[in-house]
């Protein structure tokens, strides 16, 4: 895509669009084409000028976004960015299942890094999974208990700087326990969580995991050897050569799940 990104501002609140409009006259690539005050209106723009993107505020004062999304047109569906006050729960679907969103009061830095990521999207050419994401997300407003529960089964929270990123509970290989934190490690990042290993283990509830110490939580899966020492000590040499104790209070259970 080379020419402009064209975006609307769906935005109840005067004050609130105006500083969108303030910040995107800022961000060259993208040109605002309308601003919409209500969802009737909204859906009758963006049927009619398909934008590329639209930022929507998700409590308007005749619809919600989500009411604004079921009626416009699905085969052109913009970019979207919502803009919300809504609390964590309602956060972690966003994360999950939508491209982008801001949470009010945000910041112009938090703002600009929405547009970065729309920019260097629509760049690409606009991915088929951002339709999917949307798809789901409406899917998950109409039955947010069966929705999310399907996502609590794979994905692990982290909260951080301002916002909840979802990780793959099959891509964390260990966990430690760093003071009042646990450090989770996947080959790509670590991720600093404020929880115990106690919890972790809780949220983890599946075969694969097994706390090896008072300080480790292991993945099964990324197990690549398991060393005995002459006094029975048993250690465990992880995927990426990172080596592990056992200690003695978890060697039985350790034992008896990897059936050695």
């Amino acid at each position: 895509m080379t020419s402009t990104i064209k975006a609307i501002i769906i935005d109840d609140e005067f004050l609130a669009r105006k500083r969108v409009l303030n910040l995107l006259n800022e961000v060259k690539d993208i040109e605002v084409i309308d601003e919409c005050s209500s969802g009737k209106e909204a859906i009758n723009k963006i049927n009619t000028v398909k934008p590329d993107l639209i930022f929507l505020d998700i409590k308007i004062t005749d619809m919600t976004g989500f009411d604004i999304l079921k009626e416009i047109d699905q085969t052109n569906m913009p970019l979207v960015i919502f803009i919300t006050a809504f609390d964590e729960f309602a956060l972690k679907a966003f994360d999950f299942f939508a491209f982008d969103y801001l949470l009010k009061p945000f910041k112009d830095e938090r703002f600009m890094q929405s547009t970065n990521r729309v920019i260097e999207l629509l760049r690409s050419n606009k991915p088929q999974e951002i339709d999917k994401k949307i798809s789901n997300l409406l899917k998950y407003i109409e039955n947010p208990n069966q929705e999310f529960l399907e996502a609590k089964q794979t994905k692990l929270a982290i909260k951080a700087n301002g916002k909840i990123s979802f990780i793959n509970k099959d891509e964390i290989k260990y966990i430690l326990a760093s003071g009042y934190y646990a450090e989770i490690f996947t080959d790509q990042k670590k991720y600093v969580l404020r929880e115990s290993l106690n919890s972790m283990l809780n949220q983890l509830k599946s075969f694969k995991f097994q706390r090896i110490h008072r300080s480790t939580i292991i993945n099964t899966t990324f197990i690549k050897e398991v060393l005995y020492s002459n006094y029975g000590e048993i250690d465990v040499k992880i995927q990426d050569e990172k080596l592990f104790r056992i200690s003695k209070s978890y060697k039985k259970a350790f034992q008896k799940k990897m059936g050695i």
